[in-house]
């Protein structure tokens, strides 16, 4: 069956929290399946007035969204607007309505119109029933969005079997669990984190005790971690890698790797890429040996990366994760979104854990691979900043894909923007990153720029710490990026 869901608000305000709703909703693996999604903007032309087939849409739909700011939405006195209409109707037929208010303090309330401040205070009535949030900003009204169109789903019982992690994994057997992982396991948590269990017990007793058996059958969980091969059951179970020798997603790719073996092994073999590709020497100075690039990454800050990529990715949705090596970052991509009661900003400081998968997070939590009170964000920025590297970006795209980008270099395009480097400039930072070195020569032909041009280019550049002097003067003069492990330079 699927659902309908009736998105109100005043036409002029919130358009776009309106359209994230409807596209975030359209775009989700899950609730794709179960809901579809009206707006008043994408209703085609009537010959009756749109009021009335506003509310004939309402009495179709099974789920009223309300979405409340400072506008009320009519200016006629003793007539109530198009927005409240919908709501009053959603009320009486007693369909589910959910109300998100724009502005988290509620003392700012007071810049609303009375309409809107009459409409607060009835939701906010105890009495009244309604579930209502408040919201800051497009993404964080789509993650409460998402969380209550769960709960929808868990009330009508089509979701109701919990985590993915915690599910029985159909026709999975014990003769698909590899016991040397297991014994492997216990060895490592024991030294890790003092686990209990002794070596020699029962691959069942072991399973068991973490919560991998329910009714006697075999979790998701427990195939992911522990089975043979993993990939059979689970083809999304994969993380794919890839390294670029520019700046850009472009073919040919230098390496491209896919792990689908147990989560373990992917954590290690994708861990593993990453540091063989950032250590490979990418700068060569004019009659010396190659080095490697400076400000390379903390390998802590990786491994987290990858290993919360891994833990907290969505394995309803069938991309699996992808690591990505440029020569100027790593980016660690995933399915999924933060849980409703964290936001990317909360990620820079001390935080609960939330973890999609628990069970998952708890056995990597037991092997040392993972932290358990939010704490790993925190020390990825700690280690980068003990490095003299930027810190980590997290970004939330669409609240269904996460990122996380870890910086090789200082000169990052913020960072880059701010120094305020022209045109020119920008390009010739881009192909040093990718090529190691550049000469004036180069420089103007890249450019399509006279030689007066480029020296005056250059000269800043240096000037202004990004670039560096090698060679002998004049036509043996190159220029690298500017940039050793411990010179903060001028930046």
């Amino acid at each position: 069956m699927r659902y309908k869901i009736f998105v109100s608000s005043v036409q002029k305000e919130l358009k776009e929290e309106r359209r994230a709703i409807k596209d975030f909703i359209l775009n989700d693996t899950l609730l794709s399946e179960y809901f579809d999604v009206f707006l008043f903007e994408d209703a085609p032309a009537k010959s009756k007035s749109a009021e009335i087939a506003y509310l004939e849409e309402v009495g179709k739909s099974d789920i009223y969204i309300g979405i409340l700011d400072t506008k009320y939405g009519s200016d006629a006195k003793d007539k109530i607007s198009p927005t409240e209409a919908e709501f009053r109707e959603a009320k009486r037929l007693h369909k589910t309505i959910l109300i998100y208010i724009k502005d988290k303090n509620s003392a700012n309330d007071k810049n609303r119109e009375q309409g809107v401040l009459r409409l607060i205070k009835e939701i906010r009535d105890s009495k009244s029933g309604f579930s209502y949030k408040r919201f800051s900003n497009t993404v964080e009204v789509t993650r409460l969005v998402y969380a209550s169109l769960i709960e929808f789903l868990k009330e009508k019982g089509i979701v109701g079997r919990g985590a993915f992690d915690k599910r029985i994994c159909e026709n999975a057997t014990f003769a698909d669990i590899d016991e040397e992982k297991v014994r492997w396991f216990l060895m490592t948590a024991k030294a890790a984190r003092k686990y209990p269990l002794k070596q020699d017990i029962p691959v069942e007793a072991v399973l068991t005790h973490l919560n991998l058996i329910r009714g006697g059958k075999l979790t998701n969980a427990a195939i992911l971690l522990f089975g043979k091969t993993p990939h059979h059951s689970f083809i999304q179970a994969e993380v794919k890698c890839l390294q670029f020798s520019g700046t850009e997603v472009k073919k040919p790719f230098v390496n491209y790797q896919v792990y689908n073996g147990n989560l373990f092994e992917q954590i290690d073999k994708a861990f593993a890429f990453v540091l063989g590709a950032i250590k490979f020497p990418v700068i060569q100075k004019a009659g010396s040996t190659r080095f490697h690039r400076p400000y390379e990454i903390p390998e802590f800050a990786i491994q987290e990366a990858i290993v919360n990529a891994v833990t907290y990715r969505n394995y309803n949705n069938t991309s699996g994760v992808q690591v990505m090596v440029f020569v100027d970052r790593v980016e660690v991509w995933n399915s999924g979104s933060l849980p409703p009661e964290l936001t990317v900003e909360d990620l820079k400081k001390p935080h609960t854990s939330f973890p999609a998968n628990p069970f998952l997070a708890n056995t990597l939590y037991l092997a040392d691979y993972a932290q358990r009170a939010g704490s790993g964000t925190i020390e990825m920025i700690e280690q980068c900043k003990a490095h003299h590297t930027p810190e980590p970006e997290f970004i939330l795209i669409r609240n269904i894909e996460f990122r996380t980008i870890l910086p090789r270099d200082i000169f990052t395009p913020d960072v880059l923007n701010k120094i305020g480097l022209n045109e020119r400039q920008l390009k010739a930072v881009k192909y040093v990153k990718e090529n190691g070195q550049i000469s004036n020569h180069l420089y103007q032909e890249i450019n399509n720029t006279t030689k007066r041009t480029a020296s005056r280019d250059l000269t800043a550049l240096v000037s202004l710490g990004v670039f560096m002097k090698t060679g002998v003067t004049g036509k043996g003069t190159l220029y690298v990026l500017r940039g050793h492990k411990g010179d903060k330079g001028d930046i």
